[in-house]
C-alpha cells in the first residue's frame, strides 16, 4: 500500500474506524444482525468512502446519480422507507406469479394502463438500452418515465421522470401513498409483496401521477412472471440472451428465451438484438403466436459502421426507416453500439416507422439524443493517472464484452482488475473472460449478503490466473488502493489502468469511494 501523507489532520484510520462503529450501529446493520448476518464494516465504506481515495479521485462530477438527501429529516424518512423495503423478499427470491402485483395495481386503479410503454428484457445491456431509448424519446419532447434495476448507488435511481431520478421527497411520498394498499394485499396473500413488487407498483403509480407520455420499463428478471409484466408494451425489446440466473430461468439460452418471451404481447412490435439461434427461434415462435411484428438486428436494422472516438465511438446506424450517419455515442464498446441500434429501432417502432410509414427521423435530433446518453457504471472512467474504469459486468457474456471494450477503447499497457462478485454467479467463467487482459487481479467483496467470500473467490482466481497474479483485500477501499498502487508501479506515463467489475453493487460502492456521489 502507498503511504499516506503526513499532515496535522486527524488520523484518517481513526476517523474511518469511528465511521465503521457508527454504521455498524445503523438500523440496517442491526436488522442484518437480527437476521443472523454479521454486520459488515463495508457499510461504513459505502456511506462515507475512503478519504484517501476521494482525494485521489478529485472533485465529484454530475452524472445524474443522486447523493443522499442533504436534509437530515428527508434522509431519515428515506432510510425508513429503505429499511421497510429491505425487510421484504429480496430481488433474487421469487415466487413465479404476478398474482400479488396484479391485486395491488387493481386496487390502485391500474396506473400502468394510463400510458403506452416500451418493455425491455434480455440478459445484458437492458439498462443502457433503456437509457438510450429514454434519451431518444425525450428528444422528441415526450415526457418519459423510466424504471430500471438494480440501482448503482441510490434506490431512487430506479424510478426516473424526464430522464432524472425522482427526488427523495417524491420517492417517500409515493411509497406513503401506496403503503396502506400494500398492507391490504399483504394481509390477503400467502406471501407478502416483495421488495421488487412494491417498487414496481411505486414506479407505475409515479408515472401515472406525473403523468408521463411513455414509460420505458426494464424487467427485473426473466419476463413471464416478472412483476413488471402487467403492462402491455407497445414495443417489446429483447437484448442479447446469455446464461445468467440459470437456477431460476433455465440452463440453456432456449429455456431462458422461453421465460423472457413472455413480455411479447398481442399486436406489439418486437425488437430483437442479435441472439443465439435457439433463443431466436423461441422468440420468433412467440411473436407468431401473438401476431407481433418482428424487427431483427442484422436484418431490418443494425450497426453499419463504428469507429473509436475520443470519449466514445462514432456510428452509422441503419434504422427501420433508413440510415443515420455520424452518430456520436459517448459510451465504449461494440456492445454499446449494438444497444444503440436496438434503442433506435425501438423508438422508430414506437412511432410506427417501418410499418405505418417509411421515413427517417431528423438526423440532428437523433445525434443530439445519443450524444446526451450516459450509463453510470458501464465502462465509466472515474479517475485519471492511473485511469480507473468501472463496469458492472457480472456474468461471462458481460465480462467478454467488457474485456473487448476496455482493450479497444483504452489500450492499457498493463491492466489491474478489482473483482467483487456475487456467490450465485458463474465466477469461473467470468474470471476466464478477463484472464487474457488482467496482468494482476485484486479480489474483494462488496457489502451485499450475496457477495462471494474473498477467500473463496481468491481460490477460483488462483486456478485461473496463478497465485502470483492474485491479491486478496477483503475490504473494497483497500482493494481499490492496492490496485491503484500496482498500476502506479510502472510510472506516471506507463499507460497502466484499473478495471473494477464483478457486480453492480461493487461498482456502485466503488463510485462512492472514488468520489462520485
Amino acid at each position: 500500500m502507498s503511504e499516506r501523507p503526513q499532515n496535522d489532520d486527524p488520523d484518517p484510520n481513526e476517523a474511518f474506524d469511528e465511521l465503521v462503529e457508527a454504521e455498524t450501529d445503523h438500523p440496517q446493520a442491526l436488522d442484518s444482525a437480527q437476521a443472523g448476518e454479521t454486520p459488515s464494516p463495508d457499510l461504513a465504506v459505502i456511506e462515507a468512502g475512503s478519504r484517501t481515495l476521494r482525494a485521489q479521485a478529485g472533485p465529484p462530477q454530475g452524472d445524474g446519480i443522486p447523493a443522499r438527501p442533504a436534509d437530515p429529516e428527508v434522509d431519515r424518512a428515506l432510510r425508513a422507507v429503505e429499511d421497510e423495503l429491505a425487510g421484504r423478499w429480496g430481488e433474487t427470491k421469487l415466487d413465479p406469479s404476478v398474482q400479488r402485483i396484479v391485486a395491488l395495481l387493481d386496487i390502485l386503479g391500474e396506473p400502468q394502463r394510463a400510458y403506452p410503454s416500451i418493455h425491455i428484457t434480455g440478459t445484458n445491456g437492458k439498462t443502457s438500452t433503456a437509457r438510450m431509448i429514454e434519451s431518444l424519446l425525450s428528444a422528441f419532447d415526450l415526457r418519459t418515465g423510466r424504471y430500471t434495476s438494480p440501482h448503482v448507488q441510490s434506490i431512487t435511481e430506479r424510478i426516473s421522470l424526464d430522464a432524472a431520478p425522482i427526488s427523495a421527497e417524491q420517492f417517500i411520498e409515493t411509497y406513503r401513498d401506496i403503503a396502506p394498499y400494500v398492507e391490504m394485499i399483504d394481509a390477503q396473500q400467502e406471501y407478502r409483496l416483495s421488495f421488487f413488487e412494491v417498487l414496481t407498483a411505486m414506479a407505475y403509480a409515479a408515472f401515472a401521477d406525473s403523468p408521463v407520455d411513455v414509460a420505458v420499463v426494464e424487467v427485473g428478471m426473466g419476463g413471464t412472471w416478472d412483476a413488471t409484466n402487467v403492462i402491455d408494451g407497445d414495443v417489446a425489446v429483447v437484448t442479447p440472451i446469455a446464461l445468467d440466473h440459470t437456477d431460476r430461468l433455465g440452463e440453456t439460452p432456449e429455456q431462458i428465451a422461453g421465460e423472457k418471451s413472455g413480455i411479447i404481447k398481442k399486436d406489439a412490435t418486437v425488437v430483437l438484438a442479435q441472439q443465439p439461434v435457439d433463443a431466436a427461434s423461441v422468440l420468433l415462435k412467440r411473436a407468431v403466436e401473438v401476431d407481433a411484428t418482428v424487427a431483427r438486428e442484422g436484418m431490418e436494422f443494425g450497426v453499419l459502421s463504428r469507429e473509436v472516438a475520443v470519449g466514445g465511438q462514432m456510428l452509422t446506424l441503419r434504422g427501420l426507416g433508413g440510415e443515420y450517419p455520424e452518430i456520436f455515442l459517448p459510451l465504449y464498446g461494440a456492445h454499446q453500439a449494438h444497444n444503440a441500434a436496438v434503442a433506435l429501432a425501438a423508438v422508430e417502432a414506437f412511432f410506427g416507422v417501418g410499418s405505418d410509414h417509411a421515413r427517417t427521423f431528423d438526423i440532428d435530433t437523433i445525434r443530439s439524443a445519443f450524444a446526451a446518453v450516459s450509463s453510470p457504471g458501464r465502462m465509466e472512467v472515474v479517475r485519471r493517472s492511473p485511469t480507473v474504469v468501472l463496469d458492472a459486468a457480472h456474468n461471462p457474456a458481460g465480462a467478454r464484452a467488457a474485456a473487448e471494450a476496455v482493450t479497444e477503447a483504452f489500450g492499457f499497457s498493463r491492466l489491474v482488475g478489482v473483482v467483487g462478485a456475487s456467490a450465485d454467479k458463474d465466477v469461473r467463467g467470468f474470471l476466464e473472460a478477463f484472464e487474457p487482459i488482467f496482468a494482476e487481479i485484486v479480489v474483494t467483496r462488496n457489502s451485499s449478503h450475496r457477495a462471494m467470500d474473498p477467500d473463496e473467490l481468491a481460490a477460483v482466481a488462483v486456478e485461473v490466473f496463478g497465485a502470483e497474479r492474485v491479491q486478496v483485500e477483503p475490504r473494497l477501499d483497500d482493494a481499490l488502493e492496492a490496485a491503484i498502487t500496482l498500476a502506479e508501479e510502472e510510472g506516471e506515463f506507463s499507460g497502466a489502468g484499473v478495471l473494477v467489475t464483478g457486480s453492480v453493487i461493487t461498482v456502485g460502492e466503488a463510485r462512492l469511494l472514488m468520489g462520485r456521489s
